[in-house]
């Protein structure tokens, strides 16, 4: 299967960056909502047939012109929503406390997934839930399914999952709005990745971001 990680359009907090990860959440800026109306062009050359959204609303919202245009329903599932922040709600993310937060994903992303953020969920939990969404995306046997979620979720889990991209390059490539990593493979055999917000992804044993994908809980 080939799976897209779509990150949400552009919100207020993502402007004054703030660590904003809480249910609903703010809906999308101006700008916002312009690049969500331009995903469908975005991703014209992807054969879409299963679409997921996390519940936030700025998720929703991305995912609705892709839905429109491709005569999908979109499902909402909680196990693609972003990374609780915990303690660290609306802190913002380049302050000493706030970088606690991308740290401990990164950590999570080496494997000392029972770290836990203070308040907030540990890796083990976060790698879960996305797991068994993406198992059940798998399991429609859509050739292609995208996932519209968050920033911080979609790093973590590539560089958990894909097994030719290490925590270096995960840590520092961040997702534009709407910027997406592709990747193909399956929950039995293992993921790839193929590009990542539009940059080709070396594969595993070449020059390029290479590293080991966490296991998967049993």
């Amino acid at each position: 299967m080939r799976l897209l990680l779509v990150r949400h359009a552009e919100t207020p907090s993502n402007v004054r960056h703030l660590l904003d990860t809480a249910a609903p959440g703010p809906a999308l800026t101006a700008l916002g909502e312009q690049q969500a109306a331009a995903l469908p062009d975005a991703l014209a050359g992807e054969d879409i047939t299963a679409l997921y959204a996390s519940p936030l609303v700025r998720a929703r919202l991305t995912a609705a012109p892709l839905a429109a245009a491709r005569g999908l329903d979109v499902r909402v599932r909680d196990g693609i929503r972003e990374v609780t922040a915990g303690d660290l709600e609306m802190l913002p993310g380049d302050s000493p406390q706030g970088e606690l937060y991308m740290k401990t994903v990164f950590a999570w992303a080496a494997g000392d997934t029972a770290l836990r953020l203070p308040g907030g969920e540990s890796g083990e939990e976060v790698l879960e839930r996305f797991d068994t969404v993406v198992a059940e995306a798998a399991a429609t046997g859509a050739g292609t399914a995208a996932l519209v979620s968050h920033g911080a979720v979609i790093r973590l889990w590539t560089a958990a999952r894909a097994a030719n991209v290490d925590i270096p390059f995960a840590a520092a490539h961040p997702l534009r709005n709407t910027g997406a990593v592709a990747l193909e493979g399956s929950p039995s055999t293992g993921w790839t990745a193929l590009t990542w917000a539009d940059e080709t992804v070396a594969p595993s044993g070449e020059a390029g971001p290479t590293g080991e994908a966490v296991p998967a809980a049993e």
